[in-house]
């Protein structure tokens, strides 16, 4: 049966929730606190740029499934089911900050009119949703509600194809009522024999960090790989095929690179040691993984200094965003790579096809933005690819050629072709190769 359901936030995960529970067949209000954002998706306007996103929003709102509101309270008190979506960024100790859940906590204890259904999927520390569960309790007097974990697993730039096609759904849950309603709104995800992995609330927490970590892990070894591939001789992309070749290993994430950004892993993996450390557990292995992570990042600066000095030197740059098909530069590589290129005196160029106007916000005019990754070569000294959108795999090299000052091209995510660059004349650094 239909559920009527409020999704509070409408970032990544909000949104994405929202139009995909709506096409499900649900009744979902989307709720936010953002006025201009809650106006701009009423009339079909994504927040964010996500392939796919716009085509499931217009269709569920030409429906009537979906609507969208900045009224809360009304939301929660027409609504079986409420999914919590908001935020919950890195404090200084690297511990998230779960000030924005409790705020929609305490939104929602004021709001129990009825039974409800509460659902956590916003990325929580273990033990944060039996907290949520006392503090609704406490606030509202009333123990008529369920607290249910239900973390995402959604790849930014791939986050509407993953919500249809998981590899699994999480869901950590206490009562038996609670299990019912969560196996109706997720039931077309049961009719595709989607796995669901049913358990307590601090096993489906430690799932999303264990995921997380586990993944940044592997980045960070192939990326160690690479740098002692560099060393010996050996090409990493044989070693990385090789390795995944292996079903115990499997090829996903054997990707060298510039290290991981984005809006999980550096912030999952912070918070993990610091749930650790709160736990007395130490996390040698994920603290090592975010200390190497962030020498990567640095490494490919040092890795341009082999050919030159930086100082007033003009350096093109394709690629902000963290990782194509998003415009989200959160812990982007290019952040790091381009304040150590600033504070060797170089000049950047920058392009990128979605996020420039993000990247302004950051770097605002310390660096020049152009809207061709052509013109960021423009008597360039050397180019850096930091980003592997598809269009910087097929560049014209003639036209590089032409229009770089310099020869020095440093290809971060190995997406050119190394035999026929060198053959053009140019000096090429890729990584692990």
């Amino acid at each position: 049966m239909s559920r009527k359901i409020t999704v509070i936030g409408t970032g990544y995960v909000g949104l994405v929730v929202a139009v995909g529970l709506a096409d499900f067949g649900n009744h979902v209000i989307g709720v936010d606190i953002d006025e201009n954002k809650i106006e701009n998706l009423k009339k079909g306007i994504s927040p964010i740029y996500e392939p796919g996103i716009e085509e499931y929003l217009t269709r569920n709102l030409n429906s009537g499934r979906l609507k969208f509101s900045t009224e809360i309270d009304k939301a929660i008190q027409e609504s079986e089911v409420i999914f919590i979506g908001v935020g919950t960024p890195p404090k200084e100790n690297g511990e998230a900050d779960l000030s924005y859940v409790f705020d929609v906590a305490e939104t929602i204890a004021n709001n129990l009119n009825d039974y409800k259904v509460v659902v956590v999927k916003s990325t929580v520390p273990v033990g944060t949703n039996r907290k949520i569960k006392e503090f609704i309790k406490e606030k509202s007097g009333t123990d008529n509600f369920d607290v249910v974990s239900n973390p995402e697993f959604l790849r930014e730039g791939k986050a509407v194809y993953d919500f249809f096609h998981p590899d699994r759904v999480v869901i950590g849950y206490e009562s038996e009522k609670s299990k019912e309603i969560m196996e109706d709104i997720y039931r077309s995800l049961y009719l595709i024999q989607t796995p669901f992995v049913w358990c307590n609330l601090e096993t489906a927490e430690m799932i999303k960090y264990a995921s997380n970590a586990f993944l940044a892990t592997k980045i960070t070894f192939i990326n160690q790989i690479a740098n002692l591939c560099e060393a010996v001789g050996a090409d990493v992309h044989k070693v990385a095929k090789a390795m995944g070749m292996d079903g115990r290993i499997s090829p996903k994430f054997l990707h060298p690179g510039p290290g991981y950004g984005g809006s999980c892993f550096p912030k999952d993996t912070k918070a993990l040691v610091e749930i650790g450390r709160k736990n007395n557990v130490d996390m040698s292995l994920v603290k090592e993984v975010i200390n190497a992570n962030e020498k990567q990042k640095e490494r490919m600066v040092e890795k341009l200094e082999k050919y030159m000095d930086l100082k007033d030197k003009k350096i093109g740059i394709l690629g902000l965003a963290f990782k194509a098909e998003t415009d989200d530069i959160r812990e982007s590589p290019a952040i790091t790579i381009i304040n150590k290129l600033i504070e060797k005196g170089a000049k950047v160029i920058a392009h990128d096809p979605k996020a420039i106007e993000n990247a302004k916000k950051i770097f605002g005019d310390k660096i020049d933005y152009v809207d061709n990754e052509y013109k960021a070569m423009n008597d360039a000294d050397a180019l850096m690819i930091i980003t592997e959108w598809n269009e910087y795999r097929n560049l014209d090299l003639e036209m590089v050629k032409k229009l770089m000052k310099g020869n020095i091209i440093l290809d971060t995510r190995n997406v050119l072709d190394r035999k026929k660059i060198k053959e053009m004349g140019f000096v090429y650094e890729g990584v692990g190769r």
